[in-house]
């Protein structure tokens, strides 16, 4: 059964692929409707105080995804938050279950080739660390794609946009500033079959928790 959240607090749950202005986006549109803004995974280094690239290299990616999953189960229940999930937060059914319920899920797109004008001089995301990263990203867009959908009520293009034109036509498809108009208990935006998760990397010894959080580069604007 689903849950339901007052009308005026719903949270808005932005997801996509890094590289698709969720951060960028995010804060311009937590700003506009005066409401507060997290980015899931400076949240998630805050809390447990070292990178997520640490976190990836102690834990792997199971160990990763399973604090990730913490982490959404706390913030979808924060009502009136602007909330910026990582890119592969939609993996977990418990997660897409969580974020179709309980706020309003802007699934932000790309295309490939965008994505990769975006990210290909990032050296830090610990998914892009393969020999081929253009393909890496195909491959995960290949995978996700479904997965964003199926959770997703609303689905906008980023492409080359600007930011403010692509904060404006989410507020204008919510309703306005005054926040979401559309029910969080209806049918996905696109439903699709979901895709089989990726296979995880093999968890390793446990991170321990430093003494403040170290920064992380936000992802790169539209």
């Amino acid at each position: 059964m689903q849950e339901s959240v007052n009308q005026e607090a719903r949270p808005i749950f932005l997801i996509g692929m890094m590289g698709s202005g969720k951060s960028t986006v995010g804060r311009r549109l937590a700003t506009t409707l005066s409401r507060e803004f997290i980015d899931a995974d400076k949240e998630l280094e805050a809390r447990c105080g070292v990178p997520i690239t640490t976190i990836f290299e102690l834990e792997g990616e199971a160990g990763f995804r399973r604090r990730e999953a913490a982490l959404i189960e706390d913030l979808t229940q924060k009502p009136g938050l602007v909330l910026a999930t990582g890119g592969g937060a939609v993996l977990l059914e418990e997660n897409r279950r969580h974020l179709h319920a309980r706020g309003l899920v802007v699934y932000l797109r790309a295309t490939v080739q965008e994505l990769w004008l975006r990210l290909r001089n990032d050296k830090v995301r610990p998914l892009l660390r393969a020999p081929d990263p253009r393909r890496r990203i195909a491959e995960l867009v290949d995978l996700r794609d479904p997965l964003y959908r199926e959770c997703a009520h609303m689905i906008v293009n980023t492409g080359r946009q600007p930011v403010d034109k692509v904060v404006r036509e989410i507020v204008e498809r919510l309703g306005g500033p005054q926040g979401p108009a559309a029910d969080p208990s209806s049918e996905p935006a696109q439903p699709m079959p979901s895709a089989p998760p990726e296979r995880p990397a093999q968890p390793a010894r446990t991170a321990r928790p430093a003494a403040s959080p170290q920064p992380s580069p936000a992802d790169p604007p539209i």
